[in-house]
């Protein structure tokens, strides 16, 4: 039902679902560019068409009856963001404690333009010795789906240009709001 109900919906959206469930059995998601509130939308479609069992933050504050149900049906883990670095730690445990487990989160962190891109999923992916999966929703061709997998080298400019190659050509909803792929602030 969930699998129907997925494909479902990105028909109706014009969408056609490449790839699906990663090879590894722990990996970070990331979902770029993120520029449009209906980029959840078509993932969540997108995860239940190709049945991909994988968790994402969401702020505790969007947790009430019945959002948070709904929420959590679909993945969401609440998370409080008041004190800096909570949802890095809190990932990385949640790598520890399960064998198979995919985490999602959108690198640029909001919809609106940034000088480049969070280094949380970076900070994941190494803490937790996982690859990184290159997710997408390119408005231009409609198509959603995910990419390869990129085993982090440790030195980030190298990996940033992987991740920037791939996804040249991949347009959001909104490409002017799309961030730069870099880290203008890693340390």
């Amino acid at each position: 039902m969930k699998a129907w109900l997925g494909r479902f919906v990105l028909r109706l959206g014009g969408w056609e679902p490449v790839g699906g469930i990663p090879d590894d059995p722990e990996a970070v998601i990331i979902a770029a560019p993120h520029t449009s509130n209906w980029d959840a939308l078509w993932a969540i479609a997108y995860k239940l068409a190709v049945g991909l069992d994988v968790k994402w933050f969401a702020k505790h504050s969007a947790f009430w009856f019945p959002l948070g149900n709904l929420l959590r049906a679909f993945g969401a883990i609440d998370l409080n963001r008041e004190k800096a670095g909570t949802a890095v730690e809190e990932a990385i445990r949640l790598f520890d404690e399960k064998d198979s487990f995919y985490f999602a989160l959108a690198p640029e962190g909001t919809r609106t333009k940034m000088p480049g891109w969070k280094t949380g999923f970076y900070r994941i992916a190494t803490g937790a010795t996982v690859p990184v999966y290159l997710g997408f929703l390119d408005f231009g061709k409609r198509q959603i789906g995910i990419g390869p997998a990129i085993h982090l080298s440790g030195d980030p400019e190298a990996d940033l240009a992987v991740i920037r190659n791939f996804y040249e050509g991949i347009e959001g909803r909104w490409p002017e709001k799309a961030s730069p792929i870099e880290f203008p602030d890693y340390s």
